[in-house]
């Protein structure tokens, strides 16, 4: 069984590779998911919103140049790095623990995201401590897995990072969730289930992703 240290030392074994790989846009896929979760985020308004798991810093860059206030947390001070010398951006190098501890450490923000930064078996305490740092009409975005595309019952899988086109050192472990256990976990952190979205491939109209929007359930 994965933890948060197997996973952390995965993005820093992989940062150089990751980096390249998004930076040159390797990765397919993330030309359809990329623009779906704007798209999500921004269908909410916001005007400060808080990117978790940042890596190299595109999607706060992105929401920047839409006029939106962003700030990015990355455990993984290599990508951190890089986000902070691409310019647009206030990136810091935290990990969720941190942010478990003190929830309110950057402020209250109206837009909260995950995009395909959610790896462990119980997500609850960062889905908890985010709910703090929300408004009221705040919004929460998780891009994610789509469950049509993972075989098998919930549990954990290892991402080898096939076909991106650069090397990756290290395998990922990640902890692939069903729809109704992201449900549950939405459920028990604080948040509703507002809308779900399935971003499908062009070429053949399969789903590509699962983004969920949540909004906080009232105390």
């Amino acid at each position: 069984m994965a933890d948060s240290k197997a996973i952390l030392a995965s993005w820093q074994a992989n940062a150089d590779a990751w980096l390249t790989a998004v930076r040159e846009q390797r990765i397919d896929s993330r030309r359809v998911t990329n623009a779906a979760v704007l798209d999500a985020i921004k269908a909410g308004a916001p005007r400060r919103v808080l990117d978790v798991g940042c890596g190299e810093g595109w999607l706060c860059r992105a929401l920047h140049d839409d006029g939106i206030e962003a700030v990015g947390i990355d455990a993984t001070a290599p990508l951190i790095g890089a986000a902070r010398a691409a310019g647009a951006g206030r990136f810091e190098v935290l990990g969720y623990d941190d942010l478990v501890a003190d929830p309110l450490r950057l402020g209250q923000f109206d837009g909260v995201v995950f995009n395909f930064a959610l790896f462990e078996a119980d997500p609850s305490p960062i889905l908890r401590a985010v709910r703090q740092a929300v408004s009221p009409e705040g919004r929460l975005i998780i891009q994610t897995v789509h469950p049509d595309r993972v075989a098998g019952d919930a549990g954990w899988r290892e991402e080898r990072f096939a076909g991106f086109g650069a090397a990756f050192p290290a395998v990922m472990p990640w902890y692939f969730h069903s729809m109704a256990g992201w449900e549950r976990l939405l459920l028990d952190a604080g948040w509703r289930l507002i809308h779900q979205m399935a971003p499908a491939d062009p070429a053949g109209g399969l789903p590509l992703s699962l983004i969920l929007i949540a909004e906080p359930r009232p105390d």
